[in-house]
């Protein structure tokens, strides 16, 4: 009997030993947890979520920069949102490029309207202002006459422009007018004198932030270039000034 009992206390001892410390161990080895969904949410506030549930976030970035997306939001993470991982598990959060991307200005001269506003959208610029001026040439009908930014100058996404477009008249006999020069690309100390050669004033100035066009050039003039005007009429320019 004494036998049978310590061969039963054995067994106890060996099922709370299997129970408390064995098994929670085995348990604890072999646990996982699921990755929460992040996905559009501020990084900060990802970051603090998967570190709430016992994750590590790493901030990686697009490989291309995506237009009008924040540069703080999360757009994909890996694992994804569901799957089951050991604690502790780093999970790769993707936010969107802070930089735009930089690029020559197009040429856009001598191309149709539609195929300049075409161009400007593929590479995220903004056709800010486009003017008419009459033509005698009927192949330069409806095409680029001239640019505000040259080609070839550096800019970026979401960068402005203004172009002229020609529209062809027959030639008539006019009255005494003018025709407005094209000031566009030239510096206000320029176009000032390039105007009060063609005896017409500088009207109303305005202007427009930019970080890549020389400060003071002209981006924009109304009436536009080749207009006919009658003398003494006002020029109205838009200019480049830098940020403060």
């Amino acid at each position: 009997m004494k036998k049978v009992g310590l061969i039963v206390l054995l067994l106890i001892g060996f099922v709370v030993i299997f129970d408390r410390l064995i098994m929670p161990y085995y348990i604890s080895q072999g646990s996982s947890k699921v990755v929460p969904d992040v996905l559009n949410m501020k990084y900060e506030d990802a970051s603090d979520r998967l570190r709430q549930d016992g994750f590590e976030a790493i901030k990686s970035y697009h490989v291309t920069y995506l237009s009008k997306i924040d540069s703080n939001i999360v757009l994909s993470q890996m694992p994804e949102a569901g799957t089951e991982v050991k604690p502790g598990r780093k999970v790769f959060l993707v936010v969107n490029k802070q930089e735009k991307p930089a690029f020559p200005m197009p040429d856009l001269l001598g191309r149709a309207e539609f195929d300049a506003r075409q161009m400007a959208y593929r590479m995220e610029m903004v056709i800010q202002e486009v003017q008419s001026t009459p033509i005698t040439n009927a192949e330069m009908d409806g095409r680029v006459m001239s640019q505000s930014i040259p080609a070839r100058t550096i800019v970026k996404s979401g960068t402005a422009v203004s172009i002229v477009i020609g529209r062809y008249q027959s030639p008539v006999e006019e009255a005494k007018t003018i025709s407005v020069p094209n000031v566009l690309g030239m510096s206000l100390a320029q176009a000032q004198k390039v105007l009060a050669s063609a005896a017409l004033p500088v009207g109303k100035i305005t202007t427009q932030y930019s970080t890549f066009i020389v400060p003071n050039t002209v981006i924009s003039q109304r009436p536009g270039a080749g207009t006919h005007v009658a003398p003494d009429q006002p020029i109205e320019l838009s200019v480049v000034i830098m940020e403060e």
